[in-house]
């Protein structure tokens, strides 16, 4: 299955008369949102967005391809229907959120989907524990994730921290899986087995997954799924790599020898050495 990723940065920043505006998603009104980037309307401009990079500059909008912005149901009306969707639900990582706040925006968006989602395959994600664990609480139709960096950045909330406290927050709130930052797999691989071993789906995400590599070994340590930019360039990449040096349309007990001889066959001890020296390799 394919899954498009659908979510929104916390802040829109934009430049108006040279003074550049930094505004928080969450308090601008519906047409206030729509009013930045390209307009759906032939001729007409929107207000000028921009971006920040991760040393703090601001900087030009700048994609190859660019569309106006558009709400979740406009995605689930204009998106080819057997396209799946990831829900990502991004909260503010500085602010600490009321339950009855999150319950309101999380029924919000539920609506939308029931109405809208139809038939659709969907799982929601979030880094934000309780918004996760609510979503859960509410609805038990769709699939939901626990995100995490897995340690690379430490938060207050203890939840947020590691692995292992993600598989706790799963456990204890029913969810379905962790979607995991790839380094922090590869620092504990130990963690693969204890998520398994927990009956939990596990997908990973981060720059690593943009190459080959990497992916084909998480396929070789048994991760569910990745999350990656080049999504046809990996998919082609890994599937060379898995594949059986001989196919036949019946197949001999001389051709599954070929097949289990044309896949590497790692011990634990070489896969750990593994484990260690990709990352390393990649930076």
């Amino acid at each position: 299955m394919t899954v498009q990723s659908f979510s929104m940065t916390t802040f829109i920043l934009s430049e108006d008369n040279g003074i550049i505006f930094e505004k928080r998603v969450p308090e601008l009104s519906l047409s206030e949102f729509l009013c930045y980037g390209p307009q759906k309307e032939a001729g007409k401009s929107g207000k000028s967005l921009l971006r920040k990079t991760k040393d703090g500059r601001i900087v030009e909008w700048n994609v190859e391809k660019d569309d106006s912005l558009c709400t979740l149901q406009d995605a689930f009306q204009q998106v080819e229907p057997s396209l799946g969707f990831n829900i990502e639900l991004k909260f503010d990582d500085h602010i600490v959120y009321q339950q009855d706040y999150l319950i309101h925006v999380l029924e919000a968006i539920l609506q939308v989907v029931f109405e809208h989602g139809e038939d659709r395959s969907i799982i929601f994600s979030s880094f934000q524990p309780d918004a996760a664990l609510l979503v859960r609480k509410l609805q038990s139709t769709y699939p939901v994730y626990f995100l995490t960096d897995g340690g690379a950045k430490i938060f207050y909330d203890v939840r947020r921290n590691s692995l292992e406290e993600a598989i706790r927050v799963c456990l204890e709130g029913g969810l379905q899986g962790i979607v995991s930052e790839v380094k922090a797999v590869f620092r504990n691989p130990e963690a693969v087995s204890k998520i398994k071993d927990a009956k939990l789906s596990l997908i990973t995400y981060g720059q690593l997954n943009n190459v080959s590599e990497a992916v084909y070994l998480q396929h070789l340590m048994g991760i569910d799924g990745v999350i990656a930019d080049l999504v046809q360039e990996i998919t082609e990449a890994v599937s060379d790599l898995i594949k059986p040096s001989k196919v036949e349309e019946e197949e001999s007990l001389a051709d599954e020898m070929e097949e289990v001889k044309s896949k590497p066959n790692f011990s634990q001890r070489e896969l750990s050495f593994l484990l260690k020296l990709i990352p390393e390799l990649i930076q």
